[in-house]
Protein backbone atom coordinates (compact mmCIF):
# COMPACT_ATOMS: atom_id res chain seq x y z
CA UNK A 1 0.00 0.00 0.00
CA UNK A 2 1.36 3.51 -0.89
CA UNK A 3 -0.66 6.38 1.07
CA UNK A 4 -1.07 9.46 -0.34
CA UNK A 5 0.31 12.61 1.37
CA UNK A 6 -1.72 15.26 0.03
CA UNK A 7 -1.14 17.85 2.64
CA UNK A 8 -0.19 21.74 1.84
CA UNK A 9 2.41 21.86 4.97
CA UNK A 10 4.85 19.61 5.56
CA UNK A 11 4.22 19.55 9.30
CA UNK A 12 0.69 18.16 8.48
CA UNK A 13 2.45 15.23 6.29
CA UNK A 14 4.63 13.98 9.14
CA UNK A 15 2.51 14.38 11.79
CA UNK A 16 0.20 11.95 9.45
CA UNK A 17 3.06 9.72 7.92
CA UNK A 18 4.94 8.65 11.24
CA UNK A 19 1.41 7.66 12.86
CA UNK A 20 0.82 5.85 9.92
CA UNK A 21 4.40 4.30 9.04
CA UNK A 22 3.79 0.69 10.29
CA UNK A 23 1.09 -0.39 7.98
CA UNK A 24 2.71 1.42 4.88
CA UNK A 25 4.89 0.21 2.59
CA UNK A 26 5.60 3.51 0.53
CA UNK A 27 4.43 7.29 1.10
CA UNK A 28 3.54 9.53 -2.22
CA UNK A 29 4.58 12.71 -2.01
CA UNK A 30 2.63 14.75 -4.73
CA UNK A 31 3.00 18.25 -6.63
CA UNK A 32 1.04 19.89 -3.82
CA UNK A 33 3.52 19.01 -1.12
CA UNK A 34 6.56 19.17 -3.17
CA UNK A 35 5.59 22.90 -4.40
CA UNK A 36 5.06 23.86 -0.38
CA UNK A 37 8.16 21.81 0.79
CA UNK A 38 10.39 20.65 -2.02
CA UNK A 39 13.04 18.47 -1.72
CA UNK A 40 12.98 18.26 2.46
CA UNK A 41 9.91 16.81 2.32
CA UNK A 42 11.48 13.68 0.59
CA UNK A 43 14.14 13.78 2.90
CA UNK A 44 12.10 14.15 6.21
CA UNK A 45 9.71 11.32 4.77
CA UNK A 46 12.21 9.11 3.72
CA UNK A 47 13.41 8.92 6.59
CA UNK A 48 10.65 7.27 8.92
CA UNK A 49 11.28 3.85 6.97
CA UNK A 50 8.96 3.73 3.72
CA UNK A 51 10.59 4.94 0.71
CA UNK A 52 9.09 7.48 -1.78
CA UNK A 53 6.97 7.61 -4.75
CA UNK A 54 7.60 10.75 -6.34
CA UNK A 55 4.48 11.72 -8.01
CA UNK A 56 5.29 14.90 -9.78
CA UNK A 57 3.95 13.76 -13.50
CA UNK A 58 6.48 15.21 -15.22
CA UNK A 59 5.21 16.52 -18.65
CA UNK A 60 7.59 18.94 -20.93
CA UNK A 61 9.69 18.87 -23.75
CA UNK A 62 12.32 15.33 -23.74
CA UNK A 63 15.62 17.42 -22.42
CA UNK A 64 13.32 19.12 -19.47
CA UNK A 65 11.82 15.63 -18.73
CA UNK A 66 14.91 14.35 -18.90
CA UNK A 67 16.76 16.70 -16.51
CA UNK A 68 13.99 16.19 -13.89
CA UNK A 69 14.33 12.02 -13.76
CA UNK A 70 18.41 13.01 -13.35
CA UNK A 71 17.45 15.23 -10.58
CA UNK A 72 14.91 13.10 -8.83
CA UNK A 73 17.57 10.04 -9.15
CA UNK A 74 19.97 12.23 -6.20
CA UNK A 75 17.14 11.26 -3.48
CA UNK A 76 18.02 7.81 -2.57
CA UNK A 77 14.21 7.43 -0.51
CA UNK A 78 12.43 7.98 -4.12
CA UNK A 79 11.59 4.40 -5.54
CA UNK A 80 8.82 5.13 -8.28
CA UNK A 81 8.85 8.33 -9.78
CA UNK A 82 6.64 9.14 -12.65
CA UNK A 83 5.83 10.79 -15.97
CA UNK A 84 2.84 11.72 -18.25
CA UNK A 85 2.65 8.77 -21.00
CA UNK A 86 0.87 11.46 -23.45
CA UNK A 87 3.66 13.31 -23.43
CA UNK A 88 4.91 11.15 -26.28
CA UNK A 89 7.43 8.47 -26.87
CA UNK A 90 10.50 11.10 -27.39
CA UNK A 91 9.81 12.42 -23.86
CA UNK A 92 9.59 8.68 -22.48
CA UNK A 93 12.63 7.52 -23.78
CA UNK A 94 14.47 10.76 -22.53
CA UNK A 95 13.54 9.89 -19.08
CA UNK A 96 14.44 5.85 -19.44
CA UNK A 97 17.79 7.18 -20.94
CA UNK A 98 18.09 9.83 -17.75
CA UNK A 99 17.82 6.79 -15.32
CA UNK A 100 20.41 4.45 -17.21
CA UNK A 101 22.86 7.38 -17.00
CA UNK A 102 22.27 7.87 -13.07
CA UNK A 103 21.86 4.24 -12.10
CA UNK A 104 25.24 4.48 -10.82
CA UNK A 105 23.67 5.93 -7.14
CA UNK A 106 22.60 2.34 -6.11
CA UNK A 107 19.21 1.20 -6.58
CA UNK A 108 17.91 3.28 -9.54
CA UNK A 109 14.13 4.30 -8.72
CA UNK A 110 11.17 2.29 -11.29
CA UNK A 111 9.39 5.06 -13.64
CA UNK A 112 6.38 5.18 -14.42
CA UNK A 113 4.10 6.16 -17.14
CA UNK A 114 0.23 7.84 -16.47
CA UNK A 115 -1.77 6.62 -18.28
CA UNK A 116 -5.66 8.55 -17.96
CA UNK A 117 -6.17 10.05 -14.94
CA UNK A 118 -8.52 8.38 -12.57
CA UNK A 119 -10.70 11.59 -11.97
CA UNK A 120 -11.26 11.47 -16.20
CA UNK A 121 -14.10 9.85 -17.57
CA UNK A 122 -15.62 9.71 -21.59
CA UNK A 123 -17.08 13.08 -21.33
CA UNK A 124 -14.24 14.81 -19.98
CA UNK A 125 -11.62 12.83 -22.51
CA UNK A 126 -14.38 14.43 -25.21
CA UNK A 127 -13.48 17.90 -24.10
CA UNK A 128 -9.94 17.48 -24.21
CA UNK A 129 -9.94 16.23 -28.03
CA UNK A 130 -8.98 12.81 -26.89
CA UNK A 131 -11.19 10.20 -28.38
CA UNK A 132 -11.87 6.57 -27.42
CA UNK A 133 -13.07 5.37 -23.90
CA UNK A 134 -10.83 5.70 -20.45
CA UNK A 135 -9.72 1.84 -21.00
CA UNK A 136 -9.28 2.08 -24.48
CA UNK A 137 -6.82 5.33 -24.17
CA UNK A 138 -5.12 3.66 -21.08
CA UNK A 139 -4.04 0.18 -22.63
CA UNK A 140 -3.05 2.26 -26.00
CA UNK A 141 -0.66 4.14 -23.54
CA UNK A 142 0.63 1.78 -21.48
CA UNK A 143 1.20 -0.36 -24.44
CA UNK A 144 3.17 2.41 -25.70
CA UNK A 145 5.02 3.58 -22.40
CA UNK A 146 6.20 -0.64 -22.02
CA UNK A 147 7.71 -0.15 -25.97
CA UNK A 148 9.62 3.11 -24.33
CA UNK A 149 11.12 1.07 -21.89
CA UNK A 150 9.10 2.19 -19.01
CA UNK A 151 9.33 -0.19 -15.70
CA UNK A 152 5.72 0.40 -15.30
CA UNK A 153 2.07 2.57 -15.54
CA UNK A 154 -0.37 3.92 -13.27
CA UNK A 155 -3.57 3.20 -14.23
CA UNK A 156 -7.31 3.55 -12.90
CA UNK A 157 -9.05 0.16 -11.38
CA UNK A 158 -10.98 -0.24 -14.32
CA UNK A 159 -7.89 -0.99 -16.44
CA UNK A 160 -5.81 -2.76 -14.78
CA UNK A 161 -6.68 -6.52 -15.90
CA UNK A 162 -6.54 -5.67 -20.00
CA UNK A 163 -3.44 -3.52 -18.49
CA UNK A 164 -1.97 -6.96 -17.05
CA UNK A 165 -2.84 -9.06 -19.92
CA UNK A 166 -1.24 -6.74 -22.79
CA UNK A 167 1.79 -6.00 -21.12
CA UNK A 168 2.81 -9.27 -18.85
CA UNK A 169 3.30 -9.93 -15.54
CA UNK A 170 6.96 -7.84 -14.92
CA UNK A 171 5.24 -4.72 -15.68
CA UNK A 172 3.87 -2.44 -12.69
CA UNK A 173 1.05 -1.37 -12.34
CA UNK A 174 -0.01 1.33 -9.57
CA UNK A 175 -3.26 2.10 -8.93
CA UNK A 176 -4.79 5.00 -7.32
CA UNK A 177 -9.10 5.77 -6.52
CA UNK A 178 -8.74 2.85 -4.07
CA UNK A 179 -11.44 2.83 -1.68
CA UNK A 180 -12.03 0.25 1.10
CA UNK A 181 -14.88 -2.58 0.91
CA UNK A 182 -16.42 -1.00 4.46
CA UNK A 183 -16.26 2.47 3.52
CA UNK A 184 -18.45 1.51 0.36
CA UNK A 185 -17.21 3.24 -3.51
CA UNK A 186 -17.56 6.80 -2.47
CA UNK A 187 -18.53 9.01 -5.56
CA UNK A 188 -18.68 12.46 -4.38
CA UNK A 189 -14.99 13.28 -4.32
CA UNK A 190 -13.04 13.79 -7.74
CA UNK A 191 -11.85 10.14 -8.19
CA UNK A 192 -14.41 9.03 -10.92
CA UNK A 193 -13.13 5.24 -11.55
CA UNK A 194 -12.86 3.73 -8.58
CA UNK A 195 -12.61 0.09 -6.83
CA UNK A 196 -12.00 -1.69 -3.49
CA UNK A 197 -8.70 -3.12 -2.57
CA UNK A 198 -9.80 -6.61 -3.31
CA UNK A 199 -10.73 -5.89 -6.66
CA UNK A 200 -7.64 -3.95 -7.49
CA UNK A 201 -5.81 -7.03 -6.45
CA UNK A 202 -7.75 -9.50 -8.10
CA UNK A 203 -7.57 -7.90 -11.48
CA UNK A 204 -3.40 -7.67 -10.78
CA UNK A 205 -2.43 -4.58 -9.39
CA UNK A 206 1.33 -4.32 -7.66
CA UNK A 207 0.47 -1.28 -5.59
CA UNK A 208 -2.66 0.71 -4.48
CA UNK A 209 -2.91 4.09 -3.71
CA UNK A 210 -4.51 5.38 -1.27
CA UNK A 211 -5.22 8.84 0.20
CA UNK A 212 -8.74 10.00 1.81
CA UNK A 213 -10.04 7.22 3.21
CA UNK A 214 -6.62 7.23 5.35
CA UNK A 215 -6.43 10.74 5.66
CA UNK A 216 -9.11 11.72 6.37
CA UNK A 217 -10.34 9.37 8.63
CA UNK A 218 -11.03 9.97 12.23
CA UNK A 219 -8.26 7.46 13.21
CA UNK A 220 -6.09 7.18 10.58
CA UNK A 221 -3.52 4.86 12.33
CA UNK A 222 -6.56 2.51 12.71
CA UNK A 223 -8.16 3.17 9.11
CA UNK A 224 -4.36 2.28 7.64
CA UNK A 225 -4.18 -1.16 9.64
CA UNK A 226 -7.89 -2.17 7.99
CA UNK A 227 -7.08 -1.62 4.69
CA UNK A 228 -4.32 -3.63 5.12
CA UNK A 229 -5.57 -6.41 6.44
CA UNK A 230 -8.28 -6.14 3.82
CA UNK A 231 -5.18 -6.35 0.93
CA UNK A 232 -3.97 -9.26 3.29
CA UNK A 233 -6.97 -10.94 2.96
CA UNK A 234 -7.59 -10.42 -0.50
CA UNK A 235 -4.03 -11.90 -1.46
CA UNK A 236 -4.63 -15.23 0.88
CA UNK A 237 -7.41 -15.29 -1.49
CA UNK A 238 -5.99 -15.51 -4.56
Amino acid sequence: MILALDFSRLEEALEMARSTAPSVGMFKINIHLFTAAGPEAVRKIGALGPSIFLDLKYHDIPNTVAGAVSAACEFPEVRLLDLHATGGAAMMRAGVQALGQNSGHGRRPKLLGITILTSMEQAELRRVGITGTPGSRALSLARLAKRCGLDGIVASPKEVRQIRRACGRDFLIVVPGIRPAQGGLNRSDDQARVATPAEAIRAGADYLVVGRPITAAADPPAAARAITEEIAAALRAI
